[in-house]
């Protein structure tokens, strides 16, 4: 289990995953200008998926406002974000995150992620996804780990299946995405189905 703490914490301890096409660790600043490029470069492919971008999103200061904002959900164990790099070149081709732990008798986070258009459909990110529930499922203990997409999605929906996550039913509003509220097809995994 991980355990941080301390309040003097500005960015998420040094944790590296490795898979064996890639590997995933907490932003670091020296991350924002390889991010920054690579969302821009992306904006168009992502913006239908994600939440609308505030107009300073791909700024220095708006990313160190974020890793901050991450070390405190990791230090509060209530999230953990992570970026992917490939194995051979080192180079980003995503992020991912584990958002909205809960404890208690619920013992569940939920998933989120995001490839870079270069990188999507060429298996990054699902590698990724498999670390992450190691991750989820060991380290943090967790009984079950949600996700969310968009019904029309369908790599998004590939991906979540193709890892063995199970369609569980159909969210409507559910969240917004790109500044409307959106309906979702929601997806979980429970600790005894995970299978690396």
């Amino acid at each position: 289990m991980i355990r941080l703490l301390g309040s003097g914490l500005i960015s998420p301890p040094a944790v590296r995953l490795d898979g064996p096409r890639c590997y995933i660790r907490p932003p670091l600043p020296r991350d924002w200008r390889e991010w920054a490029d690579l969302r821009a470069e992306s904006r168009a492919f992502l913006t239908p998926w994600e939440p609308t971008w505030p107009a300073d999103a791909l700024t220095r200061s708006s990313f160190t406002r974020r890793l901050r904002r991450q070390a405190q959900e990791w230090r509060d164990d209530e999230g953990y974000s992570f970026l992917a790099f490939d194995r051979q070149s080192d180079t980003m081709v995503g992020g991912l995150g584990l958002s909205n732990v809960r404890r208690g008798v619920a013992q569940m986070g939920t998933l989120g992620y995001w490839a870079g258009k270069p990188y999507a459909r060429r298996g990054y990110i699902s590698a990724a996804t498999r670390l992450v529930l190691d991750f989820a499922f060991g380290q943090l203990g967790l009984h079950r780990v949600e996700a969310a997409c968009l019904p029309t999605n369908e790599a998004s929906r590939g991906l979540l299946e193709k890892v063995g996550f199970t369609h569980e039913g159909y969210a409507r509003g559910y969240l917004r995405i790109d500044g409307t509220w959106r309906d979702h097809v929601l997806y979980a995994m429970l600790r005894e189905e995970w299978r690396d």
